[in-house]
């Protein structure tokens, strides 16, 4: 038992050790939190995402045809529903680019036009 408690007691000052110094580093080198690339990804993509990993981790470990045959239909699921989102989030811009343009907000309406023309170039709207 006494192994034991210094085992924990070794692992807790390791842990609070390896806080200390993340923290530290985070603030002298002013790290930021990732920024999200595609403003149309959510949780329910997230959820579609984690379903295909699982049914790729299934099919490593047993490559039987009814895990290759989940693994192709959850990717199918997966790819249709990002494409939906993506075709979703393109719409709404799109008609807002519209709407600025009719009530002629010619700054707005530029800004969002030049970068709607570079979405495919991995641009991103503000």
């Amino acid at each position: 038992m006494e192994n034991l408690s210094d085992d924990e007691g070794i692992n807790r000052t390791w842990e609070n050790i390896k806080e200390n110094i993340r923290t530290s580093v985070k603030k002298r080198l002013g790290l930021h939190e990732l920024k999200q690339h595609k403003p149309w990804f959510d949780e329910e993509c997230l959820c579609f995402l984690d379903e295909r990993k699982q049914a790729k981790m299934q099919w490593v470990q047993d490559t039987s045809q009814i895990n290759v045959d989940n693994l192709i239909n959850l990717r199918r699921e997966a790819s249709r529903h990002f494409r939906n989102k993506k075709k979703e989030y393109m719409k709404a811009k799109t008609e807002v680019l519209e709407t600025k343009s009719k009530i002629k907000n010619v700054r707005d309406f530029t800004a969002t036009s030049v970068t709607l023309t570079l979405w495919p170039r991995k641009w991103t709207f503000k």
